[in-house]
């Protein structure tokens, strides 16, 4: 459960909580009541990407290229290396979301490996992708964010928990990737454009 941010000395770098090298990931539960002070994340960034699902009203992400609202349903992804910061919407009761922190080679297994260079190098290294929204009135998406719903109901206490989790945040990070897909090749025209 979040309940305050810690930076390192000196930056905005969030200090992630019980972040261990040996399985560098970390699920939080993020809610914004009404009734409580604080209803904001300041400006922070991680070199972690984080994915998340929002389960009850509606909360801002502001990054510094804008802002994007996500509500009940939605989920999105918060490259790795982005400055963030969120804010609940001040209308809703309850804001509650649901976030998967990892480092990226949680997903590829080591750094420079071929899953790395072809599959997650390519999204965290994107200078023009900082955050990718998920819409349920999008079909590819809905099926998507079902699958990151379902994510967020491993129990470290289910034989397997590491196995089928990683395996689940595969897949899903396959979906992301072929979603930014088009923003990529963008970036990869505008990039050859400006040599």
């Amino acid at each position: 459960n979040f309940c305050c941010i810690e930076f390192r000395e000196g930056s905005k770098e969030e200090i992630l909580p019980d972040f261990m090298p040996d399985f560098p990931y970390i699920s939080s539960y993020m809610e914004f009541d009404r009734q409580k002070a604080g209803r904001f994340v300041p400006w922070h960034w991680h070199k972690e990407v984080e994915l998340f699902y929002m389960k009850d009203g509606e909360l801002e992400y502001d990054t510094p290229h804008g802002k994007k609202v996500f509500t009940a349903g939605m989920g999105g992804l918060v490259n790795a290396n982005v400055l963030h910061m969120t804010r609940a919407n001040e209308s809703c009761r309850t804001v509650t979301a649901m976030l998967h922190i990892f480092d990226p080679i949680f997903i590829s297994g080591s750094r420079g490996s071929a899953i790395d260079r072809k599959y997650v190098m390519p999204l965290i290294t994107a200078s023009r992708i900082d955050i990718i929204g998920l819409y349920p009135d999008n079909p590819e998406h809905a099926l998507l964010l079902e699958k990151l719903q379902e994510s967020f109901r491993f129990s470290e206490e289910d034989f397997g928990y590491e196995i089928r989790l990683r395996e689940s945040l595969s897949d899903i990070w396959c979906h992301l990737l072929n979603t930014a897909r088009p923003m990529l090749e963008k970036e990869e025209v505008q990039d050859k454009a400006g040599d």
